[in-house]
């Protein structure tokens, strides 16, 4: 998992790790502890407690967002957001992202899954540089089109 899904659950970490008054031992001692739990990568621990040495571990989320467009745009890796109305099955997300990659022609695709309850059943799915391609195969999105389509007729 990328690292800010670790930080995301737990805001109080963020607010612990951006506080300037905190000492930065107290910081690497949690990153520490952090990263024995999720078996982190030495590079990984070195550059936590890089970030902590020179006070930039408050831009983590930013830094990790920016590796991975980096990372993506070298790896032709098309990122794409999959909202539904219930938590997908991976063989589920295993199909949606090998259409996807049919369509868009990338070499890997890369799922971000979200739950969105107010979609009814279904899924919509967005991907493409910033978000310009969109599918809406939701149960909510089928409503709105027939709700249109009896406006204008």
């Amino acid at each position: 998992e990328p690292l800010p899904a670790y930080r995301a659950p737990t805001p109080a970490m963020s607010t612990f790790l951006s506080n300037p008054t905190m000492e930065g031992k107290n910081k690497k001692d949690v990153l520490a502890k952090l990263g024995k739990e999720a078996s982190f990568h030495p590079f990984t621990s070195n550059f936590l407690n890089l970030l902590v040495d020179k006070s930039r571990i408050g831009q983590l989320d930013a830094i990790a967002e920016e590796f991975e467009s980096l990372y993506c745009a070298q790896t032709d890796t098309q990122v794409a957001t999959v909202t539904s109305a219930v938590k997908l099955e991976n063989e589920q997300q295993f199909m949606i992202a090998k259409k996807i990659q049919e369509m868009t022609g990338a070499k890997n695709i890369k799922l971000k899954p979200e739950v969105d309850p107010s979609l009814l059943g279904g899924f919509v799915v967005t991907y493409g540089k910033d978000g310009s391609g969109y599918i809406d195969m939701s149960v909510a999105g089928q409503v709105k089109q027939l709700k249109n389509d009896i406006v204008v007729a």
